[in-house]
């Protein structure tokens, strides 16, 4: 493994002397402009290994993306080489459904110190709900970024993490603006403790994704990536972009439903991803 190879992954070619957080920013935001946030393995009939070399081969050499195990995984890596104090913390994500936090551990994040601050980096989440800065663990402060507004709040030592949402723009003449989301609504993203972890902690729950039938990861082939200007997602067969605060504080959503060889092209050409294996959407 090489951090010259991952930084040629994610198209980073400036200085890296200084593990700093300005340093530590711009790697991120390469990386998940880079790398996305998908579970095709899961439906290309591909087992995911969790271990360093298998992500490293998978999302540097391959070009894929992973979810949050292998990419904030490799990330983990990547600031460890660079001279950051990093540690691997677990978090418990938010089901709308249920609207409830999962009772399990089944998130990775990371928490870097600088100069006695501690941030929050997540690459790893995927989406809409994907902050594109370090956020400063810090309780109750608003941190405005171009996805939206995240906060943490914390409460006797659990922390919530959260996103304000915008309202969404569709441009199809019988939905001017959906109202689902209204102005101030709080998305809740997910818990999490400071707790320490290593990667053995994650094993059982990265077996688990894979075989648990009623898992959304099971049930829905998966790819989201950042760019400058928003994101796209392919969900199974629908393709979104969104593009952010596309008027006031609102974003344009675009939604297209594609056939099986438009699937495989979106793939290229919007992910930069070529599967080795036949992929059920």
């Amino acid at each position: 493994m090489n951090i010259q190879e991952y930084f040629g992954r994610i198209s980073y070619n400036k200085s890296h002397k200084d593990a700093d957080l300005q340093t530590l920013t711009v790697i991120f935001q390469h990386h998940i402009q880079a790398i996305p946030f998908e579970n095709l393995s899961m439906h290309c009939g591909e087992t995911i290994e969790l271990d360093l070399q298998s992500t490293y081969d998978k999302i540097v050499r391959k070009k894929r993306g992973g979810w949050c195990l292998e990419s904030n995984y490799l990330l983990f890596w990547a600031l460890q080489e660079l001279g950051y104090d990093v540690c691997i913390l677990g978090g418990n994500s938010y089901k709308p459904a249920e609207r409830a936090y999962a009772a399990e551990i089944n998130h990775i994040l990371l928490k870097v110190v600088i100069e006695g601050n501690s941030y929050i980096v997540d690459a790893g989440f995927g989406g809409a709900y994907q902050a594109w800065q370090p956020l400063m663990l810090i309780s109750g402060k608003d941190q405005p970024q171009i996805p939206g507004i995240f906060r943490f709040m914390e409460d006797n030592g659990t922390w919530y993490f959260e996103k304000v949402k915008r309202k969404h723009y569709i441009p199809e003449p019988s939905v001017p603006l959906t109202d689902s989301p209204e102005l101030g609504n709080i998305r809740k993203i997910y818990t999490f403790t400071l707790e320490p972890r290593c990667i053995s902690d994650f094993q059982e729950l990265n077996t688990y994704l894979q075989v648990s039938p009623d898992n959304i990861l099971q049930k829905k082939s998966i790819c989201s990536l950042q760019t400058t200007e928003g994101l796209y997602a392919l969900v199974g067969w629908t393709f979104t972009e969104v593009k952010y605060n596309y008027m006031e504080d609102v974003d344009l959503v675009q939604i297209t439903t594609l056939t099986d060889e438009e699937v495989e092209k979106t793939l290229k050409d919007k992910f930069n991803i070529v599967l080795e294996n036949k992929l059920v959407p």
